[in-house]
């Protein structure tokens, strides 16, 4: 509503208010009366005319919008429920610092200037003057009123976020914000408030820092430890790789097992003529693979399935574009998937596709199931239908203008502005995507899922699934604005020829509706993988079931499935495990595959950036609680500071000391308590992670692994052991210690990473020579690698990416690029190539790399003792110059510039 509307509805409500209970706002004492839940004075409270009192300035606000019509949406409510829990307790935090401690600048700014650049983010990515849509909406009146207090006066700078202050700025404008000003929030109000936090405790600050996977050294050494764990830590250490449980190797086919944590896991199937983008990577089958990868780390029975979804009017449509059948575009893009997850190491347990046999037998199984329990509707629909295409418009293949917040694009099921659930007919102005002609409205009977029947059984199970399983924030709060709402019988046939048979006379001319077709695809791939498919499928009580997938299909799996193998009356394995990510942005606007914005899965390799690179960058910043954006500028930055000068740096040193100073050769380890005090250090890390993946906070997780890391680097630095090696027996010792214990801790990140940089992780694990048996995570820091232990060829683990090979990716993706811009991108990409990618020319044979990485390393160490028994000069000339020819011929394999790099000052 516009300000005016809102004004005027609220004098109105608050006039009939005063008349019919005496006044809108009651201070308890005056009212004579005690109103429930206040004990202070002046507590503002709306009494309903049913008798009721609302106490929350929040709820207040919202029930005024409520009457005049404006229902919240999900999107509303996602901000209103992030308002309460974030940033409620950040702004109390900073107006304590301004106005009881005096702080001023960037001392208050800490502890809201995340939450600050997430509005701006939001306001700037949705291009609109409002949170949630055009116009003001209930979230917008409430997150103003919180952070006025706090942005009325110079204390926050918002140069640095102009569309917060643009929207800051046109709130202070509005004519009930005014009034709200003028009448409570100032002068007096201030004052107040002032007096309020004077008696209130010291807030907890830890939140004063901004949100960053890039934890400072000496936060790392403040953590405090007691003696009892440093004491436990050393003691598991000692135990060595003989602590870790006996080898199990799952069944083939994977088949749960009694006594057995049994996983079974799914990613949303992705449709089959997109090529997916990194936010379709990121969201679904990428998150499920860490958490698989991480699972069989933990020796869980795990099997994670996943594949094409091929049926519906999007293939019949890219069919007619290419001039193939539909079955053919199948084939064709099934391969094009198939690849880019290959190459993404994807470890799909089995990749399949709906268009089997088994697809078929299963789908109209449950149908008949449903319809012989009487939870099947039979109805006359409205569709658009397109009089040029000959068809009836599937919804996905409408445009039109948003009935509810005017977006110009939004679909014919959904719009992505407001998050409105839409039927096409609605749609203003409607248009068919293919032809851009006018569809006509035309009726057809359908048949439909009986939800509102099913509401009260699939409640019961949702209280059931939510308290004991893990569910993102935002797939509860998608879920339960559904059932707020009501449920609707919902429509699961189409007009569609390409799609599973409705086996039913009357519809045989129609199709299974893709949104109750395409969830059936999990039972049916997984009945291609064994035959004794059931035992995963319905098992619930030996099977944990994780679904991943991004926020826009979590009505479709927390519902509508749900709701589908509830009506059959079989014991299915229903989801316990909910994981759904937000969205990935591109830079500063949407992935498009039409205008070449943005890198799409087949792209990828194109740059030369290795796959383990991708996953890293995809997964340090995946969209957990918020939208996130992809940036060429960050991937750089992390790169070269996060892996390169980091991880890297502390892998490649501790394994080349092993190798430069003990002959490769894991030196005895003489522990003292700083070391035990770093292996206490380190447990911590290893079981946070533990416990932040068995919650699938993917994300967090990787934090760890950094972190064990910058232990390692400091550690290293503070001991320097290439001094301590030149020293007399104890210094050499001592070197020795630091150098074995560092060794191990590297061992130990080459497990922890496998889920996330699986390639890295192998390569780490070759270089050390770590056993296989040894990729096993447990809570404790084990010594895997005992004194004695031989190592391999150690090598550098990262490249360093370059501002102008970034920036030359940077414009190839961005859209509207001239056409050189290929050929600059094919300049730098054999640059870019890592030693673990296997480039053009000699990279296509990586044995030779491989053998010549070896024969360097054995010329290196020919070289130093040459030096080290001081021979002939000429002698030493000629070693040295085949060890330079070697490298020349290694870069090459590699990948790499030949040239020999400027020299470095000391």
């Amino acid at each position: 509503m516009s300000s005016q509307q809102w004004l005027t509805e609220h004098k109105r409500r608050k006039e009939s208010h005063k008349s019919q209970r005496g006044n809108r706002a009651i201070p308890a004492a005056a009212a004579g009366r005690v109103v429930p839940f206040l004990t202070h004075s002046w507590v503002p409270a709306l009494h309903l005319d049913s008798g009721s009192f609302l106490f929350s300035p929040n709820a207040i606000c919202q029930y005024f919008f409520l009457l005049a019509g404006q229902e919240s949406n999900d999107l509303t409510n996602q901000w209103l429920e992030w308002e309460a829990t974030e940033l409620q307790p950040a702004v109390f935090a900073a107006l304590y610092c301004h106005m009881v401690q005096g702080k001023k600048g960037a001392e208050v700014l800490g502890a809201v200037r995340k939450m600050l650049a997430y509005i701006n983010q939001s306001l700037t990515c949705k291009a609109s003057p409002c949170l949630v849509g055009e116009a003001e909406s209930v979230a917008d009146i409430v997150l103003w009123a919180t952070l006025f207090p706090l942005l009325q006066d110079d204390i926050c700078v918002l140069d640095e976020l102009p569309a917060l202050r643009s929207w800051f700025q046109t709130m202070n404008l509005l004519e009930p914000c005014r009034s709200a000003v003028e009448s409570v929030l100032t002068p007096k109000g201030t004052q107040e408030f002032k007096a309020y936090l004077q008696k209130q405790p010291v807030p907890s600050l830890h939140w004063e820092k901004p949100a960053t996977n890039e934890p400072e050294e000496e936060d790392l050494a403040e953590r405090s430890l007691s003696e009892e764990e440093i004491a436990a830590a050393a003691e598991a250490w000692a135990r060595g790789s003989a602590a870790l449980p006996e080898p199990w190797q799952p069944s083939r086919p994977v088949l749960p097992v009694e006594g057995r944590r049994n996983i079974l896991i799914t990613s949303a199937l992705p449709y089959v003529n997109n090529v997916p983008h990194l936010g379709n990577i990121i969201g679904c089958v990428l998150s499920a693979d860490v958490f698989a990868r991480y699972c069989r780390l933990r020796q869980w029975n795990t099997l994670y399935v996943c594949g094409t979804d091929e049926y519906g009017t999007a293939t019949e449509t890219k069919a007619l574009e290419e001039g193939l059948m539909p079955q053919q575009i199948c084939d064709k893009y099934y391969a094009v998937h198939s690849q880019i997850y290959q190459w993404f190491n994807i470890s799909f347990d089995y990749f399949g596709r709906t268009t089997t046999p088994h697809q078929t037998m299963i789908a109209q199984d449950i149908f008949q199931r449903l319809l012989e329990r009487g939870t099947l509707l039979q109805d006359t629909v409205e569709q658009l239908r397109c009089q040029h295409c000959q068809r009836f418009l599937a919804d996905r293949f409408v445009e039109g203008t948003c009935p509810f917040c005017s977006y110009e694009e939004a679909r014919g099921d959904q719009c992505d502005k407001c998050g409105k659930l839409i039927n096409a007919v609605e749609l203003k102005r409607p248009q068919c995507k293919v032809c851009k002609g006018t569809p006509e409205v035309k009726s057809s009977q359908h048949l439909f899922l009986d939800l509102p029947q099913l509401e009260g059984r699939l409640e019961q199970w949702l209280e059931e699934s939510w308290a004991t399983g893990d569910w993102t924030a935002n797939a509860r709060f998608i879920t339960r604005s559904w059932i707020r709402d009501g449920l609707k019988p919902r429509c699961i046939t189409r007009d569609l020829k390409w799609g599973t048979p409705v086996p039913l006379d009357g519809f045989r001319d129609k199709v299974f509706y893709v949104w109750f077709d395409a969830p059936i695809g999990y039972l049916s791939i997984t009945a291609n993988y064994t035959a004794q498919w059931e035992r995963w499928w319905k098992n619930p009580q030996q099977v944990q079931l994780y679904n991943f997938m991004a926020k826009d299909n979590v009505p479709f799996h927390s519902v509508v499935f749900p709701c589908t193998l509830l009506g059959t009356g079989e014991n299915y394995t229903l989801v316990n495990h909910l994981v759904a990510t937000e969205y990935l942005n591109y830079e500063d606007g949407k992935f498009s595959k039409s205008r070449g914005v943005g890198v799409f899965g087949d792209m990828a390799q194109e740059t030369g950036i290795p796959a383990d690179i991708w996953r890293f960058y995809l997964l340090f910043l995946r969209p957990e609680g918020q939208d996130s954006a992809f940036s060429w500028h960050d991937l750089l930055l992390k790169n070269n500071s996060e892996l390169l000068n980091n991880l890297g740096n502390f892998v490649n040193r501790a394994g080349m000391f092993v190798c430069k100073f003990f002959g490769g050769c894991v030196p005895p380890m003489e522990l003292g308590a700083d070391d035990r005090r770093l292996l206490a250090h380190v447990t911590l890390e290893l079981r946070h992670y533990n416990q932040l993946l068995e919650k699938v906070r993917i994300r967090d997780a990787l934090r760890c692994i950094l972190s064990i890391s910058r232990y390692g680097n400091q550690y290293i630095q503070v001991n320097e052991p290439w001094k301590r090696i030149k020293g007399q027996d104890a210094d050499r010792a001592r070197a020795g210690t630091v150098t074995g214990v560092a060794v191990n801790i590297a061992a130990l990140l080459s497990v922890m990473l496998q889920p996330y940089m699986p390639s890295i992780s192998a390569t780490i694990q070759r270089q050390l020579c770590l056993p296989q048996a040894c990729n096993v995570l447990t809570d404790a820091f084990l010594c895997l690698l005992p004194a004695g232990h031989q190592i391999g060829t150690v090598s550098p683990l990262f490249q360093k990416l370059e501002s102008e090979q970034i920036e030359a990716l940077r414009k190839r993706f961005g859209g509207g690029q001239p056409e050189d811009a290929t050929f600059e991108l094919k300049a730098h990409a054999a640059a870019m190539a890592s030693s673990d990618v296997t480039p053009p020319g000699l990279a296509g044979d990586p044995q030779k790399a491989q053998e010549l990485a070896e024969e360097v390393a054995r010329q290196g160490d020919h070289v130093r003792q040459l030096k080290a028994r001081k021979a002939e000069k000429g002698q030493i000339d000629a070693a040295v110059a085949k060890l330079l020819e070697l490298k020349k011929q290694l870069a090459l394999a590699e990948g790499r510039d030949p040239a020999p790099p400027g020299k470095k000052r000391k």
